[in-house]
């Protein structure tokens, strides 16, 4: 049997990447209301990770939905890929995932069933990492391979985190690198070396589950996950509060190896264009900025970190905990400035 074609020749964008731009999404859910529930505590009208409706006076059910184009050709990595980065959400809100629902779009007569089955089981691997039961799916043929999941979790309201509550005094805290969009583009143009494609792999691939439960030990003020509107675009989302807005330090982010040089070379993905013209007005001081570092903030990341803010007093200590159990987190910035905006510290 003749060797299955590379799954990302099907597709133009690839994971995260492929996501409508934020003011797309503005425009298209601008007007959108519906009937008021008195337990529906977070929904489609602001821009939080996940749904949350209230069960009970201790529990909240968080859902969400994910999916996306192949961002590898190895089927069963996409398949783990798509499941933590749908998990992701529920883990930025504190969430327990505990079951998962799969949406397949799959081009059968082009790539056959082997490929399926192995992105279903890589999913269902990543799954079974976090604990989330697989109850079915849908599936539709496509010429275009897509892959990922509707997922339910639960939390204490109470104790939920929210991605716009960032007050002052507060240090951010990133718990994977960044550059996972330009690691693709540089794949494409088959010039990424080996270990910067082995990197992006590890980490895409890698659940937020260990820094999720360090980080519940600790008094998140805010948090989200750094996904397809880049790490300025969902820093902007953490902004967008009434308290204060954040200030990033560029040079401390954490970046996946060769990201600069990928950049420099223009291997920038259109999403991260869609992004910058979404969000470029909340960066406070964007004409300092250089267009490169611009490409490198707005770069659209697919099953990346965590976005945590933390008393200043507790982040160090925070920081040290996740360092302890195995995740890579630095910190990148601190609350300040204007709500609403983000500054780009250089």
């Amino acid at each position: 049997m003749s060797e299955s074609p590379a799954l990302t020749q099907f597709t133009r964008f690839s994971g995260c990447g492929a996501k409508l731009g934020p003011g797309v999404l503005e425009q298209a859910l601008c007007g959108l209301e519906q009937p008021a529930y008195p337990e529906l505590l977070a929904d489609f009208s602001g821009s939080e990770d996940a749904g949350l409706y209230r069960l009970g006076p201790d529990l909240a059910l968080v859902q969400t939905v994910d999916f996306f184009p192949p961002i590898v050709d190895d089927p069963r990595l996409f398949g783990r890929i798509a499941a933590a980065n749908a998990l992701s959400d529920l883990y930025a809100m504190g969430a327990r995932p505990i079951t998962a629902l799969a949406l397949v779009c799959h081009p059968l007569k082009q790539l056959g069933i082997g490929p399926l089955k192995a992105m279903l089981a890589g999913g269902l691997e990543a799954l079974a990492e976090a604990g989330c039961a697989l109850l079915g799916g849908h599936s539709i043929e496509d010429p275009e391979p897509k892959l990922g999941y509707a997922v339910t979790g639960l939390v204490d309201p109470a104790r939920a985190w929210r991605n716009n509550t960032l007050r002052p005094s507060a240090l951010l805290i990133l718990t994977k690198p960044i550059g996972t969009g330009l690691v693709n583009m540089a794949l494409r143009a088959d010039c990424a070396p080996a270990e910067a494609q082995a990197a992006a792999e590890r980490s895409m691939a890698t659940l937020n589950r260990a820094a999720a439960e360090v980080l519940a030990g600790f008094p998140v003020m805010a948090c989200t996950d750094v996904t397809g509107f880049g790490l300025a675009g969902h820093a902007a989302e953490m902004a967008s509060g009434d308290q204060c807005g954040l200030r990033l330090r560029y040079r401390d982010l954490p970046l996946l190896p060769g990201v600069l040089d990928f950049a420099a070379q223009g291997l920038v993905p259109e999403g991260a264009r869609r992004n910058r013209d979404g969000r470029l007005h909340c960066i406070s001081n964007a004409g300092q900025v250089p267009a490169l570092a611009l490409d490198v903030l707005f770069d659209p990341q697919t099953s990346g970190g965590l976005l945590a803010a933390l008393p200043a007093a507790v982040a160090p200590d925070a920081l040290a905990a996740l360092r302890a159990a195995g995740v890579d987190a630095r910190i990148v910035g601190e609350s300040g400035g204007p709500p609403g905006a983000v500054e780009i510290l250089l």
